[in-house]
């Protein structure tokens, strides 16, 4: 059913109801927390609007900074905790460390109103504090929010406290700067969780570092992980190189995992990505010179920069004929010269070969040629069908022997292919690391696999043997002849004359 107009009167009726509500006085009770607006200054309290008929009045000794100048002006808002209602609302702030009589100390306990006080000294158990002239007992386990390893670094400082109890009229209190600071870093936090989001730069301290990263605290309490792995864009074996406890960085939000979850951090995002320039720094076939980072059971990482790791391959390593015997050739640590044989920078990766010691080409690239970036000059094996070539026997395999050719070209010769008897045993033929010559006989579009045979060289080789031999023959031939005829014709001569 459609809904009837409304009538005059009915809307009158709801306006006066509104404007009564308007003008009704608004109670307020002790403790409770208030925002008002400052209406006015007087020469010792200052009027606020609260709402409602009455103003309330905060002491102007509140509003003051240390050097007793008020920071507040008309119009400000002001928020503030209802000490006393009688004879009008009377506001604090806070109690500051000038006289304050014990009514005033009754009424902070009951509304929970923070206190100012100094620490006069260590006791058995805790300190003593002074509030207002009055004597105020803080329990060491009050004191911070943190264990107090020296109870003396307190001592004389001046702090904001919380009265917890309040017994004999004001007279005995115990008071807590530990609550106040949870409360604090409570309201910070929510603040802080705000603003950790996935992307966000922002400052923290270092709490604790482990070896796996550091812990970095963002405010309130609120923590996030610096992972080891993005503290640089170098790989760093150990976080404290890098960051230390009580260190104050700025990080960035990598990631937050759900609502008040795990927060990623990282601090290399916020420097320059050294792949950024790889493609103008880089090329295939260059030579340059790098450090061996580590060696895995696959290859060597070899640094070419901080930051920029390259990967040398075992299968980019000649065979020496003993098991692992290419680590040799780069141990960690190590300065080596390498050639870079390809280069993906989508996944961020670089292959290169690490160039024999002692060789032209790897001493080209000490020096200042060693980060200099231009290509040198190389002596690269051609592998087509029929090409004759020397490898060397990098392992064998039930079906054959795979035979290494050059950097990252390792070739198979297949068992019918060895030129060994059959049922031979072709490790004794063809040992680890020796050299062997072979004639290409397929080689895949790609150039992944490749087809060997070193029967064809022996069988070459045959040929080659029996035409020279064939060739000496028919030299001889002529020559015995010849010799037969000038033999027979000097016997024959004299008997002519």
């Amino acid at each position: 059913m459609p809904d009837r107009p409304r009538s005059d009167s009915e809307e009158q009726e709801d306006f006066a109801r509104m404007l009564e509500e308007a003008a009704a006085p608004k109670f307020h009770r002790e403790g409770e927390t208030v925002v008002g607006t400052i209406v006015a200054l007087g020469d010792e309290v200052a009027f606020v609007d609260i709402g409602g008929k009455g103003e309330a009045t905060i002491d102007l000794e509140e509003l003051a900074d240390p050097e007793s100048d008020v920071q507040v002006k008309v119009g400000d808002t002001v928020q503030a905790v209802v000490v006393s209602t009688v004879g009008g609302l009377k506001l604090s702030h806070k109690l500051a460390r000038g006289a304050v009589t014990r009514q005033r100390l009754n009424e902070a306990f009951r509304s929970g109103l923070p206190v100012e006080g100094r620490v006069e000294k260590a006791i058995k158990g805790g300190y003593e504090v002074r509030v207002g002239g009055q004597r105020a007992f803080c329990p060491i386990s009050q004191i911070d929010t943190r264990f107090t390893a020296d109870p003396s670094v307190h001592v004389g400082q001046a702090y904001t406290f919380r009265i917890i109890e309040c017994k004999e009229d004001g007279k005995e209190l115990v008071v807590s700067r530990r609550v106040f600071l949870q409360e604090e870093e409570g309201e910070k936090a929510e603040a802080i969780r705000r603003a950790v989001v996935a992307g966000a730069v922002l400052p923290g301290r270092v709490v604790s570092v482990m070896a796996y990263g550091a812990f970095v605290d963002l405010g309130g309490g609120v923590q996030g992980l610096l992972h080891v792995s993005e503290m640089d864009w170098s790989r760093v074996g150990n976080p404290l190189d890098v960051v230390r406890p009580g260190d104050t960085i700025t990080v960035k939000v990598l990631r937050v995992d759900g609502d008040g979850g795990k927060i990623s951090l990282g601090l290399k995002q916020l420097q320059v990505d050294p792949w950024s320039t790889v493609a103008e720094k880089y090329r295939v076939g260059q030579a340059l010179a790098g450090k061996v980072t580590r060696v895995a059971d696959f290859g060597v990482f070899v640094e070419l920069e901080p930051g920029i790791e390259a990967l040398a391959h075992v299968s980019a390593f000649a065979p020496t004929g003993k098991k692992d015997g290419w680590k040799a050739a780069a141990p960690p640590g190590a300065a080596v010269a390498v050639e870079i044989l390809n280069i993906d920078l989508e996944r961020k990766r670089i292959g290169v070969a690490v160039l024999e010691a002692g060789t032209v080409r790897a001493e080209g690239v000490t020096g200042d040629a060693a980060g200099s970036g231009a290509p040198q000059p190389q002596a690269r094996v051609e592998i087509v069908a029929g090409a004759r070539l020397t490898g060397k026997v990098e392992r064998h395999e039930t079906y054959g022997v795979f035979v290494f050719l050059a950097r990252g070209r390792t070739a198979l010769s297949h068992v019918a292919e060895t030129g060994g008897r059959r049922g031979g045993d072709i490790k004794k033929a063809s040992p680890l690391g020796s050299d062997v010559e072979v004639i290409v006989l397929e080689v895949d579009p790609a150039g992944r696999r490749i087809q060997l045979s070193r029967k064809a060289v022996l069988e070459a080789r045959e040929k080659r043997e029996v035409r020279e031999y064939a060739e000496q023959q028919d030299q001889a031939r002529p020559e015995s002849c010849g010799s037969l005829a000038d033999k027979l014709r000097a016997a024959m001569g004299p008997s002519k004359k």
